[in-house]
Formats: structure tokens, sequence, C-alpha cells
């Protein structure tokens, strides 16, 4: 019984990567877009704020329709419209006469695929039968930082072959995955979250709930932990080591995302043999230790491997924090997913925010903009506190 849902996990794995395709390949050409098309940087900025924008209105509005027309139904509309929105981007800035207006449409395309997929993936791996939901649950989200690995070193080789002038053929080339996982979703064996005549929890119920509070300020302090730390490492490699953008980005995030895989495929392997509690509590501590690291190693090599090491320390936390929730609310049902999700993406737009704003007023150091951060590694430990004493209660 459970052997058949193996093709489902694995299509919800490939569903990440999709994710993660949509959300790190159009950022490597904001430079090209803005000589090719003579776009000011100002506007090429407005892309990320609006991707990210357009998948939150998603996720809040998930809770109204994806129980009407089934998770199947979503699931293939998502791939469909990431494939569109990666398509549509090599051909709508030459059919309008604003190019901006056509990669603006382009990107509206595919993170409401990208917000679907936000709120739909980890829900359907949740409800396939296995031994061990917070093992899948983690080697799950471990593929998205896969997916955001391989599509910089792909698209780099890419690139360097053939030219960044050829990057409509790569955007073509990603867009084949989300076609071809969309055609397994029309085939794959599909679970229930309820059982035959439940329906999950009202939005009234959730509210009413204090763990639900909880849990989603875990989610929000799980994406703000990563991302303020993601987002500026590329910018810290190259201020502090004065090394190329490319070099940067290899050294940054790239570090950084290869050790957050690398947590979350450890969990997914031997997460059996580990409480899932422990693991959060431990990895928060040494987040919190990598954040100090950040900040106050007076040398920048060591500021940038306390960066690699806070990759390794949230790895833990947003599908961490995932699991806790089907555990804490079995009924939570998709308006809970939903709004986890909302909330997890809150904090990834949160985070960075917060760093570039401190760091902005103590005069561009970016070391005091991370250190300031620190405070939502040290709320997620605390609501982990927090919540452990909810259950036992």
């Amino acid at each position: 019984m459970k052997n058949q849902y193996n093709k489902t996990i694995t299509a919800c794995f490939v569903g990440y990567i999709v994710q993660a395709i949509i959300n790190n390949f159009v950022p490597l050409l904001f430079l090209t877009f803005q000589r090719t098309y003579d776009i000011p940087l100002s506007q090429i900025t407005l892309l990320v704020t609006f991707n990210f924008g357009v998948q939150l209105l998603v996720d809040l509005l998930a809770i109204g329709f994806v129980d009407r027309i089934g998770y199947r139904v979503s699931m293939v509309m998502a791939h469909v419209l990431s494939a569109a929105g990666l398509i549509l981007l090599t051909i709508l800035p030459e059919l309008f006469s604003s190019p901006f207006a056509g990669i603006l449409i382009s990107v509206m395309v595919y993170a409401v695929g990208g917000g679907l997929l936000e709120v739909l993936v980890s829900p359907v791996v949740e409800a396939c039968p296995s031994d061990n939901k917070e093992k899948a649950m983690s080697m799950l989200h471990s593929f998205y930082c896969w997916g955001h690995v391989g599509v910089v070193l792909l698209s780099t080789v890419f690139f360097r072959a053939a030219g960044i002038e050829n990057w409509k053929i790569m955007a073509i080339v990603w867009a084949v995955i989300p076609i071809c996982n969309a055609f397994a979703f029309t085939r794959v064996p599909m679970a229930s979250l309820m059982e035959e005549g439940e329906s999950g929890l009202s939005l009234k119920e959730l509210f009413a709930s204090k763990i639900f509070w909880m849990l989603l300020l875990m989610m929000v302090c799980a994406g703000a932990s990563e991302q303020a730390v993601s987002q500026w490492a590329s910018t810290f490699a190259e201020k502090g080591l004065e090394i190329s953008k490319t070099a940067g980005d290899l050294a940054g995030p790239m570090a950084f995302a290869v050790l957050m895989g690398a947590a979350r495929a450890f969990y997914g392997k031997y997460g059996d043999r580990i409480q899932l509690d422990h693991f959060m509590i431990w990895s928060s501590i040494l987040c919190i230790l990598s954040y100090l690291g950040i900040a106050l190693f007076p040398s920048p090599v060591l500021s940038l491997a306390a960066c690699a090491v806070c990759g390794l320390s949230v790895g833990i936390m947003w599908p961490g924090s995932f699991s806790k929730a089907a555990a804490a609310l079995p009924k939570g049902g998709t308006a809970m997913f939903a709004l986890l999700a909302l909330g997890g993406d809150l904090g990834c737009s949160g985070g960075p925010t917060v760093v570039g704003a401190v760091s902005s007023a103590m005069g561009e150091n970016l070391k005091m903009g991370i250190l300031a951060a620190i405070v939502f590694p040290a709320l997620l430990l605390t609501g982990i506190l927090v919540c452990g004493r909810m259950k036992k209660e």
C-alpha cells in the first residue's frame, strides 16, 4: 500500500525543484535584462518583490479554492503555470512595447504556480502513508536546496559554454521539468489529508487555537532566520573577501544552500533515530551562535564560514515547523498549510528587510544588520520550548 505512494513522494520532490527553478533562475539574468532591454535597476529589483508578493497572495487565496477543485487538479495547474511563465519569458519582452511589462507578466504567471506549489507539496507528502512523516518532510524540503544549487551551477555552466545571450534556450530547458512533472501528477496516486467524511479545521477554529499562533510565529521566524543570511551572503563574500560576483555566489549562497540541504537530507535519512524537538533546539542554538560569529568575528573568512554554518543550522527549521504543526493539529487541513506557507514567506521577505534596514541605519554596516536579526532564531527557540510545554499540558 505504501509502496504505490513512492511515485507521489518522488513527484513532490521534483515539485520543490520546480519551485527552486522559478525562484532562482530569473535573478541570474537581472544584469542581462538591464543591458538587453535597457531596464533600470530599480525596476529589475521590483521583480523579486513582485514574485514573492504574488506567491503570498496565492498562499492566502488557496484556502478558498484548493479543497473545492482538488489537490490533483491544483498540482497539475501549478506545474503548467510554472512552465508557462518560463516559456512566456522568452516571448513576451519582444512582443510588448515595454519589455519590462512582458517580463512582469511572465513572472506573475510562474509566481502563481510557485505559490500553489508552496501550499500543495507539503500536505500531499503529509497525506502519503509513511513510517516517519518528519523524515519524509525533511527530505522533501532538501530538494528545494538541491534545486537551487542545480539551477545556479547548470545555468552558470551553460552561460559560460553557450553565452549569456542564449539564455532563452536555458529557460525552455528548465520549463521541460514542470511540464514532465505535471504529466506525472495526472497519474500518481493521491491520498487525502482527512478521513472520509471529515473536514479540516475552519479559519475560526484555527485562529482560536493558541498552539496554531505559536506554530505560525515559528514559521515566520524559520523563514526569516533562513533568508536574513542567505540573501546577504553573496554581498558579504564580495565585500569582505573582495572577490568576483561569480566567486562570491559560489562562496556565499551556494555554500549556504549545500549545507542547508545536507542538514535536511541528514534528518530525512536518520530522523527516526532523532527526536525532532531536540534536533530543532540544537539547530536554533547553532543558528544563534552562527549569527554571533558572522557579526563579531574580525576575520572576513571566519565570518563567511559562519554564513555557511548558518545554512546547516536553519535546514530543519522550515520542514520541522511544518511537521510539528501536522502532528499538533492533524485536522488543520489546507487552511493550516496555506497559512503556515504564508507565514514562512512573510518571514522570508521580512528577515532580509530587517537586515537591510538596520545596516543602512548603522552606516551600511552589514554585520550590525545580521546581529539585529538574531531575534528570529531566538524567538524560534522560544517557540519550540513553549510548544513542548503546551503538548505536555
